[in-house]
Parts: structure tokens; sequence; C-alpha cells
């Protein structure tokens, strides 16, 4: 797993701001979807859930990964945006006729808007039972430009 970093150049906008506006992506990408039922579906949209703690502050990001081998994961922290992209692939196998597809698979990428910088020192990834948990410590200053390497663990 990669982890990029970039600084952040802007002051972030606020909050309130940045949720509508994730929440229209998140709109028109559902709106431009191939229904499910139809089997025509390419790619794959991995949910998320973010939250924010105060004591440390700390804002966690956990993603429903199952199936996705963690060398595929590359996570990227730029302008105030977390990317998490990745592959799912179909299993190979002889050729077969299905009777239902509900699975996705295919490449994704999520993004979630950062509100605040990252201490991108303590940030660490764990993937465990197809969750992946990311946590990012907040951090209370602008951070120096530069790449980090994330190794992902498996879970206990």
């Amino acid at each position: 797993m990669r982890v990029y970093v970039a600084g952040y150049a802007h002051p972030v906008p606020p909050r309130r701001d940045i949720d509508r506006l994730q929440q229209i992506e998140e709109l028109f990408a559902d709106l431009w979807q191939v229904p499910l039922y139809s089997g025509l579906r390419a790619g794959l949209r991995p949910p998320i859930d973010c939250f924010r703690t105060e004591d440390p502050p700390t804002l966690t990001v956990v993603a429903e990964l199952a199936g996705v081998d963690p060398a595929s994961i590359v996570i990227d922290v730029a302008e105030h945006q977390l990317t998490i992209s990745g592959e799912r692939p179909r299993p190979a196998g002889p050729s077969r006729v299905f009777q239902q597809m509900e699975i996705d698979y295919g490449s994704f990428e999520r993004h979630v808007p950062l509100p605040d910088p990252v201490d991108v020192d303590g940030v660490a990834a764990v993937l465990e039972s197809g969750m992946l948990t990311i946590t990012l410590p907040l951090a209370e200053a602008g951070i120096v430009v530069r790449h980090v390497t994330i190794v992902v663990r498996s879970g206990p």
C-alpha cells in the first residue's frame, strides 16, 4: 500500500461546504451508475465511514474492502483530500453461466475531504476482516510537501 501526502497550500474551506460538495458528488456518481439488476455495471464503489475523535484529535476512515489484495490498495493524501484506490479482480475460473451477479468487481477510487491538516508521521492503515481502517492524526499546523509509504498490517 502506498500513501502520498502533499502540502496544504490553501486554507481549508469551511466543513459545511465540503460536506455539501461530497454529497453532490456522491449523488451524481450514483445517478450515472447502470442499475444493479442489469448485470452491466462495471467497477466497485466500496462504502466508507468517516468519523472524528477529539482526544486525541484523529480522523478515522473505514472502508469495506472484502476480497481486495492489500498490495493493490493505494492511499493518497493531497490538497485536503484522502483518496483510496485499488482493485478487486473477478476470480478466474472455467466458463461460468451466472444465475445471479450482485458482487461488484473491478477498480475503485473513493475520495474523502479532509477538513484539517494531517500529521503524516502518525498515519496508520490496518486491513482486518475485509475492513480497511485508516487512522489520520490531525495536526495543528500545515504539512511539509512529501511522500510517505504506509504498510497495511493485518489484524491481530
